[in-house]
């Protein structure tokens, strides 16, 4: 099999020069020892997971044509090579339950359901290292105030510290995307529990954002049961609040007697 062919229903763009891939999977941190790669491609990234001893590494890709690929490059490999789709993926048990990286040049149109599921497995997932848009990437690292920041950023900063490595150009993909991409890192906070009630913390994340442009006021409105309380930053927009801020609210709606 010579080459794999990029297939757009899939979002696959192969990244094409090695100096980079080299500098992706050596962002990973020296400590890692259990490493994931999703949609590993024609393997320009896994060449060089598979060559540090140090790693135990697993890659898995939803195209039947490129994991055929590279069983047939990296026989010795070849059943640390898996066929699966990631979302669908059951990673219980992975590694022996044991915590493991991921790693990966995501594809565009899946990425934000891929960070969804980081955060399911947040205690399992200690890294990640990724290529992705690069809107997408200083969405999830903008602070507050900034317009880019939205709901990934909230959710991902809460558990997580957010590194945008470095940007990466069209040129070196075949074929060519129509944007740029960026190399992020998410490194486990300590934060085990975040004080509040975390379902509640994502339902009132997600309505506030859906609605943006509102003030807290409007767009959280069916959240406040209590008439007359005094809710924090009720004249703020969703953008203006930090991690901390949106948990203090959350016991606020949860507990308005306590205010």
């Amino acid at each position: 099999m010579a080459v794999v062919k990029a297939k757009k229903n899939l979002g696959q763009h192969f990244l094409t020069d090695q100096s980079i891939a080299r500098k992706i999977v050596g962002s990973l941190s020296p400590n890692c020892s259990n490493v994931m790669e999703i949609g590993p491609g024609m393997g320009v990234l896994t060449q060089y997971l598979f060559e540090n001893n140090q790693l135990q590494t697993l890659a898995i890709d939803v195209d039947r044509e490129s994991v055929a690929y590279l069983q047939e490059h990296f026989p010795a490999q070849k059943e640390q090579i898996i066929q699966g789709d990631f979302l669908r993926q059951n990673l219980s048990g992975i590694f022996n339950d044991q915590p493991f990286s991921l790693i990966g040049n995501l594809p565009y149109n899946i990425s934000s359901q891929i960070f969804f599921k980081v955060l399911e497995h947040k205690n399992t997932i200690p890294e990640v290292v990724c290529m992705i848009q690069k809107e997408v990437a200083e969405r999830i690292a903008s602070k507050p105030g900034s317009k880019a920041y939205g709901i990934l950023s909230v959710l991902l900063q809460a558990y997580y510290n957010i590194e945008y490595l470095f940007t990466v150009h069209e040129h070196v993909f075949q074929p060519p995307p129509k944007v740029k991409s960026a190399v992020i890192k998410l490194s486990r906070n300590e934060v085990q529990n975040l004080g509040c009630n975390e379902v509640l913390f994502k339902q009132l994340i997600k309505a506030a954002f859906n609605q943006r442009r509102k003030m807290m006021r409007n767009s959280l409105k069916s959240f406040f049961t209590e008439p007359g309380v005094d809710y924090p930053y009720l004249e703020q927009r969703p953008e203006q609040l930090s991690v901390a801020q949106f948990i203090e609210l959350t016991n606020a709606v949860e507990n308005p007697k306590n205010i």
